[in-house]
């Protein structure tokens, strides 16, 4: 049998060419000289890599087929005389066909695959970070700004709907409350019905992911759709629950930031590794703040000063080039959409620029910072009990671990009742929206002057202008409104702030900033109607620059930011009061870092994220605080000579991800780490020594030890038990460790970790 019994025929279809293959056997025989050629006529055929590896396939198959049919070998006797063995026949009966029935013009699709790598590389040799930070922007500035319009149609439909109602007091009250406890109820169940980590800001997960601790799927794409429906829900209730879209917007980036990372490993075909990841964390951060105020400056030490115990320089460029591609896209969308002229600020003010304060004023400015600084004291201390009091309370806990909808729809209905228009509500201006409260409390004219020269008509709420009149009530002054304002707002955005969906609290604490600084410059004005008297000429004081000083002062303590300055300057088009606002933040910062964890620090503490917390400076004590004194002697460690029984006897006594591994139990020298996975793998190619014999195996169990079948990693950092607590919190942060071993002189001794080290900070922040 010399030659096949089958060549490969082509079917060829006319007017097409020859692509598709019909049936054909293998040869039986050693394949000659006809083989040769007909193998010959099927590489030539066969032009793309499929079929290449289909013929290898073949051919392979040929080869092992040889010597059954040329030796003659007798037929097994189980099978009846005249057959085959079965897999031989199947092998020499196996059909070609095929998956690719038609690839017409193969060297042009070559020759196209091949410029597509040139133009690839041509494209990427810049830097392939530049295109995905640039698509990281414009998504997010496009969804900021689809999320404000569609945010916009639902607040109007909400205002339209209260007004078509007529005078029916009991149909007022309805319309008011039910719109906004039916958004809130839907976003919270929409967003929790997903993914339990849609709720909530976001910032403080963020903070924990970014120093080094995975939170599973916490950046998992499902999650962006909950975030994005649960919020729009949430912005449209308005000022009845007044929360923002800062925070969820933060986490929303880097959930997109997380997926394009995903897409650039699978264009450039890299490993992703964890430096890149935060890469793009860290620079998706300062896209979400740019987004949302139209400040990519501010949005990048935002993000640095908010989310970060240490930034990378090299990071820095990459979080400008997003954050300003994103706020340009996102104030570029507002001219598409004839919203405005040109590209200009957010929040647009009238401040004067020629004189916007007197150097007097200065004093003024420091004593607003001092206030902004005492009051965010207590309401950073009162948020974080509060908190903490809901969940442990047996009613509200329940509710929020069973029925988190309803308790957004008790609380909710709570607040529309007691900011509804004819009742208290018109003494917080509570028919203005989050956008037109800053627009207001930014006016440069003085309330005071404009309420006693102006009458009490009744103006459109769509006119700039006028929004200052929401403020003004015939019962009572605009001294007593805002006072009443600060008073409800206090408690209100407090309780707000438990909802179990998602929201950003960052724009309330920025609105009541502002509402402080308005208080202060509005006394001021009237106090000094002409202006503080100083050196020649008197100037009037403007009460919108100390709203500015304020908004920063409040948001900048609560928290722990001196960016939120820049960031009002930035939102508004003013430069002329950096200098005062700079002022303010800062002494309000030096009194709330002295008293209170921020913000976002609090909530941490009270979810019990496993994040560290941070060593006050006036911690001196952290300097004579030992690692010796902290840390876990009882280190489950493995040998070198270590076999089955001994890995095993480690792999139960703990589930940690790395072991150490030590020269041997008489000499615990530490030589280097090795994985949990390694070490698994380890036990199944062994054999336990007292297992009973099973079957054949075709591998054979190994019977080496740990050191001789397992590569080891060397050990690149260790601890010293005389190092100091500060010197080890610091490691810990810069580096992102989840753990370090002990060692003196080269033994093991020790091992440090999150857990230990977080006990030490609060042992000594309770001595202190």
């Amino acid at each position: 049998m010399g030659q096949a019994d089958l060549t490969p025929v082509p079917r060829h279809l006319p007017g097409k060419p020859i692509c598709s293959w019909g049936r054909a056997k293998l040869p039986k025989s050693s394949m000659g000289q006809a083989g040769d050629e007909e193998r010959l006529c099927w590489w030539k055929l066969c032009s793309d890599r499929k079929a290449e590896e289909d013929f290898k396939f073949i051919h392979s198959r040929a080869v092992l087929a040889q010597p059954a049919a040329s030796s003659g070998a007798a037929p097994d006797p189980q099978t009846s005389p005249g057959m085959e063995h079965p897999s031989l026949e199947q092998e020499e009966e196996k059909v070609l066909v095929s998956k690719h029935s038609w690839q017409p013009c193969p060297k042009a699709r070559r020759r196209l695959r091949g410029c597509m790598e040139v133009v690839k590389g041509l494209l990427f040799r810049v830097g392939e970070d530049w295109y995905f930070l640039f698509v990281l922007g414009v998504l997010m500035a496009t969804i900021s700004f689809m999320m404000d319009l569609i945010v916009f149609r639902l607040y109007e439909a909400h205002r339209w709907l209260y007004q078509e109602v007529g005078d029916y007091l009991v149909l007022k009250y309805l319309s008011w409350t039910i719109y906004p406890v039916a958004l809130a109820a839907f976003s919270t169940g929409f967003a929790n019905s997903i993914t339990p980590h849609s709720g909530g800001s976001g910032i403080p997960e963020l903070k924990t992911i970014l120093s080094g601790v995975e939170l599973e799927e916490y950046l998992a794409i499902k999650n962006f759709g909950a975030k994005v429906v649960g919020l729009t829900c949430t912005l449209s209730a308005g000022s009845t629950v007044f929360l923002g879209k800062l925070g969820p917007f933060v986490h929303l980036s880097s959930m997109a930031a997380a997926y394009l990372g995903k897409m650039r490993t699978a264009v450039i075909r890299e490993y992703e590794d964890k430096f890149k990841q935060n890469e793009m964390l860290v620079a998706a951060q300062a896209v979400g703040v740019a987004t949302v105020f139209g400040a990519p400056i501010s949005g990048v030490l935002f993000s640095i000063e908010v989310m970060s115990s240490h930034f990378a320089v090299r990071d820095y460029w990459r979080g400008f080039f997003a954050a300003t591609c994103g706020a340009f896209m996102f104030r570029l969308l507002a001219v598409f959409n004839s919203e405005q002229e040109t590209i200009a600020a957010l929040f647009k003010s009238n401040l004067k620029i020629d004189f916007p304060f007197d150097l007097p004023e200065t004093f003024f400015f420091v004593i607003l910072g001092a206030i902004c600084g005492a009051i965010a004291c207590a309401y950073l201390f009162c948020q974080r009990w509060l908190l903490a009091a809901v969940k442990e309370n047996r009613l509200t806990g329940r509710l929020l671990a069973t029925d988190k909808p309803l308790y957004t729809v008790l609380v909710v209905l709570l607040l529309a009742s007691i900011t509804f228009p004819p009742g208290l509500g018109q003494l917080m201006a509570s028919r203005l929206s989050m956008k037109e409260h800053l627009i207001s409390l930014f006016d440069n004219r003085s309330w005071f002057v404009l309420a006693q020269n102006a009458s009490m008509a009744a103006t459109q709420l769509g006119d700039p202008r006028g929004l200052w009149q929401e403020w003004c009530h015939p019962s009572a002054t605009i001294f007593g409104t805002l006072v009443f304002f600060l008073l409800m707002k206090f408690w209100m955005l407090t309780l707000a702030t438990t909802l179990p969906m998602p929201a950003g609290y960052f724009m309330p604490v920025f609105i009541y900033g502002a509402a402080i600084g308005r208080l202060q410059g509005e006394v001021l004005a009237s106090l000094f109607p002409h202006g503080i008297h100083a050196e020649g000429a008197a100037y009037p004081i403007v009460p919108g620059g100390y709203a500015l000083a304020g908004a920063a002062a409040f948001s900048g303590a609560v928290t722990y930011s001196v960016s939120t300055a820049l960031l009002v300057c930035e939102a508004t088009g003013h430069m002329a009061h950096v200098l005062p606002v700079v002022l303010a933040v800062l002494v309000a910062n030096a009194i709330t870092q002295k008293c209170q964890p921020s913000f976002y620090d609090g909530t941490i503490i009270v979810k019990k994220l496993p994040y560290l917390p941070r060593i006050r400076s006036r911690h001196i004590a952290s300097y004579r605080v030992v690692v010796k004194e902290f840390m876990e002697q009882q280190v489950v460690a493995v040998a070198k000579g270590d076999g089955f029984e001994e890995v095993l006897a480690a792999l139960n006594a703990t589930t940690d991800k790395e072991y150490a591994v030590i020269e041997s139990k008489e000499s615990p020298m530490l030589v280097g780490t090795i994985s949990r996975a390694k070490l698994i793998a380890f036990l199944q190619s062994h054999e336990h020594p007292q297992a009973p014999p099973g079957p054949l195996q075709e591998k054979p169990a190994s019977t080496g030890t740990l050191g001789e079948d397992c590569a080891i990693e060397p050990i690149v950092l260790q601890l010293s038990p005389w190092t100091s607590l500060h010197q080890a919190h610091h490691l810990f942060e810069l580096l992102k460790l989840q753990h370090i071993f002990v060692t003196h002189y080269g033994k093991l001794v020790g091992a440090v970790t999150r857990t230990e080290l977080r006990r030490a900070i609060e042992e000594l922040a309770k001595e202190a």
